[in-house]
């Protein structure tokens, strides 16, 4: 019904307005303006994408990391101020991203960034969230059947009909829109895709993408052209297909359950609450 519809749209509204970095006034803004100021208590949604986050850049042993946004905002790419920026500008920003400093309270839920001028980017892991929040709500409003669409993050739920499972096709990255290499099917889990191909800028004949390497500042060397990541919950697809991507192809293929654990041990992290990576 429409208005079950515009819940689903209402509640993204809802967690834009928490966490955008594009939307002034918004938590995660307030908390990267006071960055090297003050901890700033924040509400449990955005406290536990953070938490989440952190866990992840942890794993990744930096390659992914969610204070990674003064380089964000200086490539500015996917907007109509992208641009390549100088060596200059990029050593300048790369000393203000590091996922360390980055203070969790768990009893207050405040977070410090210890850092002025910090930036924490909730972008590859908030529509994760929301996709997971909307699937969430239309279960409860009894909806047995549906897609969920964000725009590289899909959420399945339920089936396509009794007898089959929904068909999710994968992108061509060296093709057209609409044109796949291939097909997924499933149904009550999310699937979602990060790649080289959807945002970019060229200069002097070179491309440039967007998912951008916090210890160099420029986007990612690699030979993969796009990650696909099948979970039940769409929020560890999102955090997983980018750290997957910076992983290169030989670690990428590496990582499973056991992968994980051998990380987590290695840096002292409690499993708790994700990293449920069987199948």
């Amino acid at each position: 019904s429409e208005d079950i519809l515009q819940k689903s749209f209402d509640k993204i509204s809802q967690i834009e307005s928490l966490l955008s970095i594009n939307k002034s006034g918004t938590e995660i803004d307030k908390l990267n303006e006071n960055a090297g100021i003050k901890k700033i208590k924040l509400s449990d949604t955005s406290y536990k994408i953070i938490k989440r986050a952190v866990k992840y850049s942890h794993l990744s042993d930096g390659g992914y990391d969610i204070s990674v946004g003064p380089l964000v905002k200086l490539w500015s790419i996917g907007l109509p101020e992208a641009k390549v920026p100088t060596q200059k500008e990029i050593d300048e920003v790369i000393k203000l991203v590091d996922y360390n400093n980055i203070e969790l309270n768990d009893s207050t839920q405040e977070v410090y960034l210890k850092k002025k001028g910090m930036i924490l980017d909730l972008g590859s892991i908030a529509k994760g969230y929301a996709a997971d929040e909307v699937a969430s709500l239309l279960k409860k409003e009894g909806v047995t059947r549906a897609i969920v669409n964000l725009g590289g993050n899909i959420y399945a739920v339920g089936s396509k009909n009794d007898n089959e499972d929904w068909n999710v096709g994968i992108q061509n990255p060296f093709s057209d829109r609409g044109e796949v290499v291939g097909t997924i099917h499933i149904s009550n889990k999310s699937i979602v895709t990060s790649g080289i191909y959807e945002r970019f800028i060229e200069k002097d004949g070179k491309k440039y993408h967007h998912i951008l390497n916090p210890k160099t500042g420029y986007p990612f060397e690699t030979e993969i052209a796009g990650v696909s990541i099948i979970s039940k919950e769409s929020i560890d697809c999102d955090a997983l297909s980018t750290l997957v991507f910076t992983k290169g192809l030989d670690e990428g293929f590496s990582i499973d359950k056991t992968w994980v654990e051998k990380k987590l041990k290695k840096r002292s992290i409690k499993t708790d609450n994700g990293f449920d990576l069987k199948g």
